[in-house]
């Protein structure tokens, strides 16, 4: 994992995957939303760009769920099993992506740059030392570093350029 490559899959092993490189941000997520669709307290989430992944076997297929925002989230799972392996943001659209690190071999190889949605985190839940913690979300700009917030930056821009193309 010297060059940032990670691989992961689901829980049946059908599916398995690699990522190429570091992930754009990493956020702990403890929304509503998030709790209900995992059915953890929280979510952790490593957006990539979506040709950093590759699919190295098994079939997936998408679930289509709302945002907190209205807009629809895609959950690609495995076929077999029906894990969550990630996701395409309104945001993003297919050209950045979630990576549950859960999935991950080493799912402790990534650390959150920001937990959000810390206001409705279950009372018992423990936060980390170091990492910030916003109540809500935050300002990418503000916490990330300027060549990390420029990838994020490259990848909505596309997305916005296709959605007016389509417009």
């Amino acid at each position: 994992m010297a060059d940032g490559t990670r691989e992961g899959g689901c829980a049946c092993g059908a599916v398995r995957y690699r990522a190429t490189g570091e992930p754009i941000f990493v956020n702990n997520c403890h929304c509503t939303l998030c709790q209900n669709q995992t059915g953890a307290t929280s979510a952790v989430n490593a957006f990539y760009e979506t040709e950093a992944l590759a699919l190295l076997s098994g079939e997936t297929a998408r679930t289509v769920v709302k945002t907190g925002s209205g807009g629809e989230q895609a959950i690609v799972r495995c076929t077999a099993c029906g894990t969550a392996l990630w996701s395409h943001y309104p945001g993003l659209g297919e050209y950045g992506l979630a990576l549950r690190a859960g999935t991950l071999a080493e799912p402790g190889s990534v650390t959150p740059d920001a937990v959000i949605y810390v206001a409705d985190k279950m009372p018992w839940v423990a936060l980390p030392d170091g990492i910030p913690q916003f109540a809500t979300t935050y300002k990418p700009s503000a916490v990330l570093p300027p060549e990390r917030f420029a990838r994020l930056l490259a990848v909505v821009n596309k997305n916005t350029a296709q959605a007016e193309r389509k417009a």
